[in-house]
């Protein structure tokens, strides 16, 4: 009840000031309006929170795959997304784990490319879906991969491979954790520039 509580807080302060409150959410809804992704994968869809930002963000004809492992959370979700007034043609909400479902998003989904990928998931799966996605062949030259939460409570092992792999240009944006203002954290920022 709690948690339903603090997203329905959440969404409101998403629709009524987006960005004025949250310097990470100024990170996503400028790389959103910067580049206006057509397609879009969002790995963790919580609360709906991300998923709402996005979706405000896309430009017209654009689509967000969202996936949630988590029934529950994706059944708040799916009450919050639609309240923000995103029809299943912009915001298709996927209830599965994250490794079932990237090696379907080709066969399943008909997506051909992803345009921008947002992780906010569990940091340990970071990198197996970020191998995932490269394996999958829907990376393309330009692909823009935003990892939330890469400091606290972080994905060294993502980050590791990221700098080494010559895969990506990289920048981290550095922030605090959302809810607890005194604690360090980050945003991996990354542009996929092909093979090696």
């Amino acid at each position: 009840m709690q948690e339903t509580l603090h997203s329905g807080h959440m969404l409101l302060r998403v629709l009524s000031q987006p960005g004025a409150l949250d310097p990470k959410g100024k990170v996503l809804d400028r790389l959103i309006t910067d580049n206006a992704p057509l397609t879009v994968l969002e790995l963790g869809t919580h609360c709906g929170y991300s998923a709402v930002r996005i979706a405000r963000g896309l430009p017209l004809g654009a689509r967000l795959y969202s996936v949630e492992m988590d029934e529950c959370n994706a059944t708040i979700a799916e009450k919050v997304i639609r309240l923000a007034g995103f029809d299943d043609d912009t915001v298709e909400l996927i209830v599965s784990p994250s490794e079932e479902v990237i090696p379907q998003l080709r066969e399943r989904f008909g997506i051909e490319r992803l345009d921008f990928v947002f992780m906010d998931h569990w940091k340990r799966c970071y990198l197996r879906d970020l191998q995932l996605l490269e394996g999958s062949g829907l990376l393309g030259k330009g692909s823009i991969i935003l990892a939330d939460n890469i400091i606290f409570p972080g994905a060294p092992h993502f980050l590791r491979y990221v700098k080494s792999s010559g895969l990506y240009q990289h920048r981290i944006h550095q922030a605090t954790l959302e809810y607890f203002r005194g604690i360090r954290d980050g945003m991996a920022e990354l542009t996929f520039i092909g093979t090696k």
